[in-house]
Order: C-alpha cells, then structure tokens, then sequence
C-alpha cells in the first residue's frame, strides 16, 4: 500500500501522484511555493485519490474567501459521491462543518480525527487552523500536544508541528516554552514561518520590540522569499514592532514597501494591510490614499463573506476611503446574517456587529459611544478568530476612545491594564500620561454605562 511521508495510507494512488502530494503537503505546511499548483498534479496523475482532492478542498476551505469556499464545497460534494475510506469520510465532515459556518463543530469532528490519526498532517494541521479561526487558544495547545507524542525528530515534517505548538503555547501565555519550542523549530527547519512567527509573537506579546526587529531581519532570507505566501503577516509583525518604539515613519515605510508591495485581493493578506493602517491612523500618521486600495480589493469579499472577523476589517478600510455605500451594505449584511443559525451567524450578532459599530463610531468622532460597543465586545471577542496580537486593536481603538472622548477615569484604567502586560510599550507609556494629564477622579463613568 502507498502512503504519504508520515506513513498514513493514501488510497487510489500512485507513486507520482504520492509524490505531488507530499510536496504539496509540504508547501501548505511552510507556506512557500504553490499547493494548489502542486495537488492539481496529483490529482490528474491519480484521479481516484481521494486525499488529494481533500487537501484541495481544505485550502479552499481555510482561506475563509467565498469563492473558494464555493471550490470546497463542489469538490466536497464530488468526494461524496465516491466510495471512502473511514479516514476520509472523517475529513469530509469536518469539510462539511466548516463550509457550513460551525467551526467549533469542525474542530470536534478533528479532535476525534486526530485520535485516531495523529500523524495525519492535514488533519494536524487543519485542526490547529481550525483552532485559530475560533480563537481557540486552549486546543491550539492542546490538540497539538495529544499528537505530539507519536511524532519524532526522524518523522518528516516533525518540525512543523513542533511550530505549531509553540504558536498554542504563545496564545495561552506560555512565553517561554513558546520561544524554546519555536526557536527549535526553526533551527530543525529553517523555513518554516509559522514557528518563526510564533517566537514573532511572544516578542510581541511581551513588548520585546528591539528583539522583535532583529529576529525578523535576522531571519528574513528564510520567510521573505517571493514564493513565500505568509511573509505579509510576518512583515506586519515587524511592523507592529517599529510602531511600539515610536518609529511610524518605519512602519508606514513598511506598508509601502512590504505589506502592500504588491496589491492583494487575498483576504489573509487584506486583513493585514487594513490592520497595520488603523493603528497607524490611530498612532496620528495620515495614511491618505493607501485605504482607496485596499477597500477596493475587500470589495469583492464582502458581499458574500461569512467570516466576520474579515468583515471587521473590511469595515476598517471602509471608513478610510469613505466608502459609505459599501460599509452600510456590510452592516447590512451582518445584520442579516444574524438570523441564520450557523456558529459564524453568532458571531455576526455577538461579535462582529458590535465591532464595526464600534470602529464606525470611533472613526466619526464618537468616542463615547464607540467606548460603550468596544468596552464589552473585547471580551468576547476571542469567539469568532485571529491571535491576541490581532484582537489587541479593538483595546487600541478603545483606549483611545477613551481618551479623545473625555473618559479619562477609564483611559486611565486601560493604561494601567495595558502597561502591567508590556511595561516597557513606548506606546502604554503615552497612553497612561495623557490620561494622567486630566484624570477627573470624580468622573461619573456610569453615566455612560461603563462603570460595571
């Protein structure tokens, strides 16, 4: 029987198409070169392996984009008219569940498929993007430390699991064994991005921004390569550091050169790019015509979008261009989604609704009431995807409502809560002394509906 590297049986296959298949394994797991290119190989090698089109559907599936959800779903529902294997029909429902909005229950449906299969990359790595999609910080952890265990040094592809765990260590705080874990990794395979970038964000999370710079440049050669597809968020974590050191000019150097060197229609790619322009618009740097573009390319994904984390976003840039229309068919939609009864459904209502409320507010100068939408959907905001680092733009954006809107008693609060987690942050540091300059102790923050 033929089996991919990890020893997992692949049926209907080939010795060439196995071969396509573990390189394109291996592209998805380094995030360089061109999976697709490489699956649509395997699969016309070896039209009966059903593997491959599962990894297709999976690229489709994870990159949270509507017309590739639609290639999922078509190469799902091919995959079900055929005869499958026990482990492939476990891949198909998880496929399922996803394309259907609940990610929690795919994550499920991965926990039992890990089990069973632990050293099935697709399924490891499916399950901890899976994970991340829903900010599930536990089972970023954890999933990948059931599995670890039946892997080694001498299994291929051990180091790429080895990231993933040190980026789970990182979102539960775990700084140093993240770092040992992630450092570890790449020194086993220096190209992986993704255990680069989760060392990125223990810097990060820790307020390491000097060390932060030089991990990126030290290492760029092995994550800043034209056929590397992660490198725009791993730009944008440099980015962040230049901005926690007060160097704007830097990080808007950055955008221009780097994160949208090349326009992008991606939506990984556009959330990035919205990202790092709102905290430099937050940070005061006039960024002018760089939101034109970038709303231009979210626009092809709103309409349809069922991911409310990238509606988010799209909001952001939005506002920038002062595109009005497109940001009130957005909350139209969110609106309107609201009603289905899907996980992502929820978080539309719960989570996203409240967010771009929020941002709205704040970009049109009303501070208090973004304080009151941002103020409780902080907390729940890890429902619905992305990293602490990601999520820490809504505190950004709150704390500084806070301080433009007169809620200097709460400005003030936020910046103790921010500088006890990064004390050294150029940035807390300046939040805390604006508050400090016309804190009111009598301030009657209940009057706003945010003194509990």
């Amino acid at each position: 029987m033929i089996t991919d590297r990890q020893g997992e049986a692949l049926s209907g296959t080939n010795p060439v198409a196995a071969e396509l298949y573990d390189q394109a394994v291996e592209a998805f797991n380094l995030y360089r070169g061109d999976p697709v290119a490489l699956i649509d190989q395997a699969i016309d090698a070896a039209p009966d392996c059903a593997m491959t089109q599962i990894f297709k559907a999976y690229v489709f599936a994870l990159a949270t984009e509507p017309e590739a959800s639609r290639q999922a779903a078509a190469l799902v529902k091919e995959l079900k008219s055929g005869q499958l294997a026990e482990r492939e029909q476990s891949h198909v429902a998880a496929l399922e569940y996803i394309l259907k909005g609940n990610w929690t229950r795919a994550g499920l449906q991965l926990d039992l498929h890990n089990a069973a299969h632990p050293r099935d990359m697709i399924g490891v790595q499916a399950g901890h993007l899976v994970d991340f999609y829903r900010a599930n910080s536990r089972n970023l952890r954890d999933r990948i430390a059931r599995v670890l265990p039946q892997w080694s040094t001498d299994t291929p592809g051990y180091a790429v699991v080895l990231g993933m765990h040190a980026f789970g260590l990182e979102e539960t705080g775990d700084y140093a064994r993240a770092e040992d874990a992630g450092r570890r990794a790449v020194s086993l395979q220096p190209l992986d991005c993704w255990a680069h970038h989760a060392v990125a964000h223990v810097m990060e999370m820790q307020g390491r921004a000097e060390e932060g710079i030089d991990w990126m440049v030290s290492r760029e050669p092995h994550w800043a390569g034209d056929d590397n597809i992660f490198k725009v968020h791993n730009w944008w974590h440099r980015a962040l550091c230049h901005l926690e050191l007060g160097e704007n000019e830097q990080a808007l150097a950055l955008y221009d050169q780097a994160v949208w060197g090349a326009p992008s229609s991606i939506a990984l790619e556009l959330v990035d790019a919205s990202a790092l322009l709102w905290r430099l618009h937050l940070a005061g740097v006039q960024v002018g015509h760089r939101w034109q573009a970038v709303a231009d390319n979210w626009a092809i994904h709103v309409e349809e979008s069922d991911y409310p984390f990238n509606d988010w976003h799209a909001a952001m840039a939005f506002l920038g261009a002062g595109r009005d229309a497109a940001l009130q068919q957005l909350l139209a939609n969110l609106r309107s989604r609201c009603a289905g009864n899907s996980e992502t459904a929820r978080w539309a209502g719960e989570v996203g609704l409240p967010l771009v409320e929020g941002f709205v507010a704040f970009w049109r100068g009303s501070y208090t009431l973004a304080a009151e939408r941002l103020h409780p959907a902080r907390f729940i905001a890890n429902a619905f995807g992305g990293s602490h680092a990601q999520r820490d733009t809504i505190d950004l954006t709150l704390a500084e409502a806070a301080l433009r809107g007169g809620l200097h008693s709460l400005g003030r609060s936020l910046a103790n809560e921010r500088l006890a987690l990064k004390p050294r942050s150029l940035i807390n540091q300046r939040f805390l002394a604006r508050a400090a300059r016309e804190y009111r102790p009598a301030e009657q923050a209940a009057a706003v509906g945010l003194a509990g």
